[in-house]
């Protein structure tokens, strides 16, 4: 086999000015390399690999294939191992501590201190990891939040008072939803 009639890599096969239409004009059909009979006329921004729209992920530089995607994830976790215990732990311990003092405190000022709270809890977690990245940590950090406020709602329930019962529920919510949007929302950056 000689050099000429050894494949080249797709990067080379076509010109940087390939459009869907001239390939097409030069009866040349793409096909995804996922799924091979699927003809496709986009590719990937990064690795220039053939995609159809099942395996193409949009960001902000272009459409990329999964695997570009998921190689420049790896890069962004920073997390340790312990990090999730860590802020499962945390979590609990906090959220546990906040469900308490929901129930000494009115609803009118839950409404005011549950999202702060929750920011109280997404920091101090933040903090304790030492601002490692990861995309999983919120969950580790709400489940811990979750197991924490349990024990308080279950009194409330079985207090049978209505009141409690919506300050637990309320608080639980608004806690969780909080913390996780701020954990997620300094990670993703």
């Amino acid at each position: 086999m000689t050099e000429t009639d050894s494949p080249k890599p797709l990067s080379q096969q076509f010109s940087a000015e390939a459009t869907p239409d001239s390939l097409a004009a030069e009866g040349i059909t793409l096909y995804c390399a996922n799924h091979p009979t699927v003809e496709t006329s986009l590719r990937c921004s990064r690795c220039d690999k053939p995609i159809c729209p099942k395996c193409a992920v949009r960001t902000p530089t272009g459409y990329k294939c999964k695997d570009c995607v998921r190689s420049q994830q790896k890069v962004f976790s920073t997390t340790r191992w312990y990090d999730y215990p860590l802020a499962f732990v945390l979590g609990a311990i906090l959220g546990g501590l906040g469900s308490l003092l929901a129930n000494a405190l009115w609803i009118y000022l839950i409404l005011l201190l549950a999202p702060a709270a929750g920011m109280v809890i997404a920091e101090t977690v933040r903090l304790a990891v030492q601002k490692r990245r990861s995309l999983y940590l919120w969950q580790a950090m709400a489940a811990g939040i979750v197991v924490g406020c349990l024990p308080a709602l279950a009194l409330a329930l079985l207090s049978l008072n209505f009141w409690s019962i919506v300050t637990q529920g309320f608080f639980l919510v608004v806690v969780t939803s909080t913390a996780v949007a701020r954990l997620r929302g300094i990670n993703i950056r």
